[in-house]
């Protein structure tokens, strides 16, 4: 069942919450650092932090002269840090390869080191407003709600989730651009995972979940994320120590903050692989260039 496309971009003119990146004077290289620390950060925790940084670093040549340990630590607990390097490296080819301007075009942002198809479509659309298929979770709950009547989405298919948004976007691309936004937003808002609203829903008339009786979803079990006591957890609780200072560690330092050696030295171990963490000539521990 199609998706009544006029009816949300009203309801998202109205209602779209008023957030820096999505503001006119947002530049596309605002836009790419937002993308990268939205994924799987909620925005409340993004907005402050964004807003330093686009302080500190306003263009990508900016953030490409900062040192991987400069910006580990400005990262601060928006958690993944692997993202920080990976915006880091992205910085540095667009300041190097594209006369420091974010690319418009998804094949040249796919390019860029760290960029995947979701944040290449996201800045195509919402920095350049080009018609691109920008899909995350909460797009792909409202399509297998509204237009495929299922509960919620079953597992990510990049080729059938593509299509599915690819045929409600219009023609015009800076309509489809902003349908691409508003559908994140119904699935951010309204039609939420656990207790969507379906009473304040825009489209809920033409919604084909609510014609079949909103049948539960019956699809695999999604896996519950916890993160007390996991390796993720363990590996912040590391860096939180390194980040605290500016001069590298000893590893008594960081054994206090986990009781468990083996999970402890394996987390730091893989620190150590993923770049997050350098040991210096000594045997101490630091974040990287910064010894």
């Amino acid at each position: 069942m199609p998706i009544d496309t006029d009816t949300l971009l009203d309801w998202f003119d109205t209602v779209g919450r008023d957030l820096p990146w999505r503001r006119p004077e947002c530049t596309a290289w605002g836009v790419l650092v937002s993308e990268i620390m939205l994924q799987q950060t909620p925005v409340a925790r993004v907005e402050p932090i964004w807003h330093e940084w686009l302080a500190r670093w306003p263009r990508p040549s900016d953030l490409a002269a900062a040192s991987q340990g400069e910006v580990l630590r400005a990262w601060g607990k928006l958690g993944y840090p692997r993202r920080a390097l990976r915006l880091h490296a992205a910085a540095s080819a667009i300041a190097t390869e594209h006369g420091d301007v974010v690319p418009s075009d998804v094949d040249t942002l796919l390019a860029l080191p760290g960029i995947g198809a979701y944040t290449a479509r996201a800045v195509a659309a919402f920095a350049y407003g080009k018609r691109a298929p920008v899909v995350d979770t909460n797009v792909r709950r409202v399509v297998a709600r509204a237009v495929h009547g299922a509960g919620d989405a079953g597992p990510a298919s990049n080729t059938r989730d593509m299509a599915d948004v690819e045929a409600l976007l219009p023609r015009s691309e800076s309509r489809a651009a902003r349908l691409s936004a508003a559908l994140m937003e119904l699935g951010a808002l309204v039609c939420t995972a656990r207790s969507p609203r379906c009473g304040d829903c825009p489209v809920a008339d033409g919604c084909a979940w609510q014609h079949a009786g909103r049948p539960a979803y019956a699809g695999p079990a999604k896996p519950v994320q916890r993160y007390a006591g996991t390796d993720r957890h363990v590996r912040g609780l590391l860096l939180d120590v390194l980040r605290g200072t500016l001069d590298p560690v000893e590893k008594a330092r960081l054994d206090v903050v986990w009781p468990q050696a083996g999970q402890r030295d394996r987390c730091l171990d893989s620190l150590l692989v993923d770049g997050l963490v350098e040991q210096t000539a000594d045997g101490r521990f630091a974040l990287p260039g910064e010894h």
